[in-house]
C-alpha cells in the first residue's frame, strides 16, 4: 500500500487543526457569560493563553481574581472550558447544599478524573463505599485503634530506618506515602497483606495513575469524546492495576465470600476489616471479587494521597517552626498519662489539632468544593446570578484562607453586598495554636466535653472557611 504523500499529510493535518479549532469555537461561543472573567483571559484566544498561564502562577491569578471581588463570583479560564469561583459565606453554603439533580460532586469528579476509565464504572455509578466508610469504618475507628497505632510505629521504623545515631537522608513525601498506605492497609486489610511492598507499591502507584491520568484523559475527552470513549479503556492503567491487585486480594475475597455464604456474617474470627464492612453491604454482582477489589483501590486512592499532602506539609512547618514542638510533645505527654493511645485521647490533644488545621489553612489547595453544574436550567444564586448548564463552580480556597477579612464599615460604605468574607488576625502568619486560643477563649468556666461538642475549629471540622475536606452533604466521610 502506498503511503501518503507530504501534501496529503499536511492537508490531514489542517483538517485535524480546523476540526479541533472550530469544536473550541464552538464552545467558547455556548459558555459565554456576563459574569466577569478574571482580566487578560476574556475573548477566545486569551481564554486560551490565560489557561496555559494557570498552569504556572495559579495562585497568582486567582488571588488576583479573589481580591477583586466582583459581586462575590468571577470567571477562571481552563483548558476547554470555563470554572466559576464564588466567594463569600453565602455563595458557598449555597453550592454546599444545592441538591445533586442541579450541582453534582459525582458528575465533577467523572469529568476532572474521568473516573469511569480510571476508577472503574460500577464504583462510580454505585458508590456504596462511601456509605461504608461513614458508617461501618467510622463505628469502628475506636476498636481498631490499637492495631492502627501498633502499624504507625512499625511503619514508621521499616520505613525510616533509623536504628543508629547516624544522620540518613530520608525524601519526605515518598516515605510519609508508604507510611500510610501501611496505616490504611492495617485498617483495610490487616496483617500480613497490610506490609507486602509489592501491594503496598501497587496501592501507592494505582492512586497516582488515577490523578496524574485521569486529569490528563479529562482534557482530551472534552472535545474528542466519541473517540475517546474508545481510546479511554485503551489508554487507562486500571484493568492492568486491577489484574495485578487480584493476585494479592483475589484469594482473600474468595475465602471471605465463601464463609459469608456457609455461616452468614457472624461466624467466629471473622476479620473486622473493609472487606467484611464492604461484605456487609454488597449485594448481587457487587459481591464479585473483581469489583470488590476495584473498589478497595479506589478507596485506597482517596486516603493515601490527601492525608500524604497534608503529613508532608505539616512536617515542613514543624522544621520551620520549631517552637511549638516542645508545647505539643508536652501535651501529648500528659494526655497520653492519662488516657493512653485511644481515638479518645487524640481528641484531647488541642494544639496539636489546631496546629494541623493552621498547617492546612496556609497550605491548602488553590480550589476546593468542585461541583458541576447539571441542572438544565444552570444553577441559580439567591441574587439571580446564574452559571450556566454543564459549567464548573469552585471556592478559591488557598486565597480564602489567608484572607485578612473585609472591613465591614468599609463594605457598608461602598454598599457592597458580600461582607461576609473569612477574617484571620495576620492571617498571613503562621500561627499553629491560632485555634487552640480559640477553643480555651470559648471554654471558659464551660464543661469540656460541651466545648469539645460545640467548637468549630476542628482540624476536620468543615465550614465555609474550611473546604479542605469539601462542605455539607459530601463533605470527605473519612476525615
Amino acid at each position: 500500500m502506498k503511503a501518503p504523500d507530504s501534501a496529503t499529510l499536511l492537508l490531514y493535518r489542517g483538517l485535524s487543526i480546523g476540526w479541533f479549532v472550530s469544536l473550541s469555537w464552538l464552545s467558547y461561543l455556548r459558555t459565554q457569560s456576563p459574569i466577569p472573567a478574571i482580566p487578560g483571559t476574556s475573548g477566545f484566544i486569551r481564554s486560551y493563553l490565560g489557561a496555559l498561564r494557570f498552569f504556572y502562577q495559579a495562585r497568582d491569578i486567582i488571588s488576583l481574581g479573589y481580591n477583586q471581588d466582583r459581586g462575590g463570583v468571577f470567571r477562571l479560564s481552563r483548558f476547554l472550558r470555563w470554572e466559576y469561583l464564588v466567594i463569600g459565606k453565602k455563595r458557598v453554603l449555597e453550592v454546599a447544599s444545592a441538591p445533586d439533580h442541579v450541582l453534582s460532586l459525582d458528575e465533577g469528579l467523572r469529568d476532572a478524573l474521568q473516573s469511569d476509565y480510571t476508577m472503574g464504572p460500577e464504583t462510580t455509578l454505585n458508590p456504596y463505599h462511601i456509605d461504608v466508610v461513614r458508617g461501618a469504618l467510622t463505628r469502628n475507628l475506636s476498636r481498631c485503634f490499637p492495631r492502627v497505632h501498633n502499624e504507625i510505629l512499625h511503619a514508621f521504623d521499616d520505613v525510616l530506618g533509623l536504628h543508629d545515631t547516624e544522620w540518613k537522608l530520608v525524601q519526605v513525601f515518598p516515605a510519609l506515602n508508604m507510611i500510610v498506605a501501611r496505616t490504611t492497609s492495617r485498617l483495610f486489610v490487616d496483617l500480613p497483606l497490610c506490609r507486602d511492598p509489592g501491594y503496598l507499591t501497587l496501592c501507592i502507584d494505582n492512586t497516582i495513575d488515577i490523578f496524574m491520568w485521569g486529569t490528563s484523559y479529562s482534557v482530551l475527552s472534552l472535545r474528542v469524546n466519541l473517540l475517546f470513549r474508545i481510546l479511554g479503556p485503551l489508554l487507562s492503567k486500571r484493568k492492568r492495576n486491577l489484574r495485578h491487585a487480584l493476585k494479592f486480594l483475589g484469594p482473600m475475597i474468595d475465602e471471605r465470600v465463601k464463609q459469608d455464604n456457609e455461616y452468614g456474617t457472624d461466624w467466629p474470627d471473622r476479620p473486622n476489616d473493609l472487606i467484611s464492612w464492604l461484605l456487609d453491604v454488597a449485594r448481587g454482582e457487587e459481591r464479585t471479587t473483581a469489583i470488590l477489589t476495584q473498589r478497595i483501590l479506589t478507596l485506597y486512592a482517596v486516603s493515601i494521597q490527601t492525608s500524604s499532602m497534608t503529613l508532608t506539609s505539616a512536617l515542613y512547618d514543624l522544621v520551620t517552626y520549631s517552637d511549638h514542638i516542645l508545647p505539643m510533645r508536652e501535651e501529648a505527654e500528659r494526655v497520653v498519662a492519662t488516657q493512653g493511645w485511644t481515638k479518645a485521647a487524640l481528641g484531647n490533644m488541642h494544639k496539636i489539632d489546631s496546629f494541623l488545621r493552621e498547617s492546612m489553612r496556609m497550605n491548602s489547595q488553590i480550589i476546593g468544593l468542585m461541583r458541576k453544574v447539571i441542572g438544565k436550567d444552570g444553577f441559580k444564586f439567591s441574587d439571580g446570578t446564574t452559571i450556566p448548564y454543564g459549567s464548573f463552580i469552585s471556592v478559591p480556597m488557598a486565597a480564602a484562607q489567608l484572607d485578612p477579612g473585609t472591613n465591614i464599615q468599609q463594605a457598608i460604605d461602598c454598599f457592597r453586598v458580600n461582607i461576609s468574607r473569612v477574617n484571620y488576625d495576620n492571617a498571613d502568619v503562621f500561627d499553629g495554636f491560632r485555634f487552640a486560643r480559640l477553643r480555651e477563649k470559648q471554654s471558659g468556666d464551660r464543661d469540656t466535653h460541651e466545648v469539645t461538642r460545640t467548637f468549630t475549629r476542628h482540624m476536620v471540622t468543615t465550614g465555609f472557611d474550611h473546604v479542605v475536606f469539601g462542605h455539607g452533604q459530601h463533605a470527605c466521610p473519612g476525615r
